[in-house]
């Protein structure tokens, strides 16, 4: 039996991966703030859990209890705004659930999969966390965190001989609810194609995922440009 816990499945890719595990035969736990949009899944396990809460922890092991385990645990939960304003409210709300919750939820996985000697910890962070980007400072300064706290909860793992892998997921511009709004966002991508390429890279055990490859061509040329021309380039 294939046991999968999905954080953030309400909508967008959260959803559409949680989907494609179903049809594959997966045992479902699935979580999110808003409870009601997760019927649509049917015969699956549900819980309420919101990442910014210090109650998440206890309420992801009551999901798993009810699960009779867990093999894979999916991490879709995240916010992001543009601020060029730099408003606090939004600034410290972003950091509070892309910084605080995945913390709290990644590091409480992690210890359960430490606890059975393995698992699978998959999760979506963003190309946004390779470079810094003007218009969202909370927002790639956070996903730069969780690029590097998967990186080094992978190395921790391996010294400890733990047979934990780890996905780290990195999609461009996905068509979801967290990019509506009047700004244009361009090469956008749908929740349905890039739930296909994460569910890919899950069974293919893959390390990072950039997705599609159109943004793997634009993080190639992104890595290639210097801090002195970055900081002055308009975005």
């Amino acid at each position: 039996m294939k046991r999968a816990v999905v954080i953030g499945a309400s909508s967008g890719i959260g959803l559409e991966v949680a989907r494609l595990l179903k049809q594959e035969g997966w045992t479902l736990g699935v979580a999110a703030r808003r409870v009601e949009l997760l019927q649509t899944l049917g015969d699956v396990n549900v819980a309420q859990i919101d990442v910014t809460a210090e109650d998440a922890t206890q309420r992801l092991h009551k999901l798993i209890e009810d699960l009779g385990g867990m093999d894979l645990f999916f991490y879709a939960s995240g916010i992001g705004k543009q601020n060029r304003e730099l408003k606090e409210d939004i600034e410290l709300a972003t950091i509070n659930t892309n910084a605080m919750g995945f913390t709290r939820m990644i590091g409480e996985a992690y210890r359960y999969f430490a606890s059975q000697g393995k698992g699978h910890i998959a999760a979506i962070t963003s190309i946004a966390g390779m470079k810094g980007l003007g218009p969202a400072p909370s927002y790639s300064a956070t996903k730069a965190m969780q690029n590097v706290y998967l990186q080094a909860l992978e190395q921790q793992a391996n010294a400890r001989g733990l047979k934990i892998h780890f996905t780290d997921i990195r999609p461009g511009f996905v068509d979801t609810a967290l990019l509506a709004g009047d700004f244009h966002y361009p090469m956008l991508l749908q929740p349905q194609k890039v739930a296909q390429e994460i569910v890919y890279a899950i069974h293919h055990r893959q390390h990072i995922r950039v997705i599609d490859w159109r943004y793997r061509l634009l993080t190639a040329l992104w890595r290639r440009i210097p801090r002195c021309l970055w900081r002055i380039i308009r975005l």
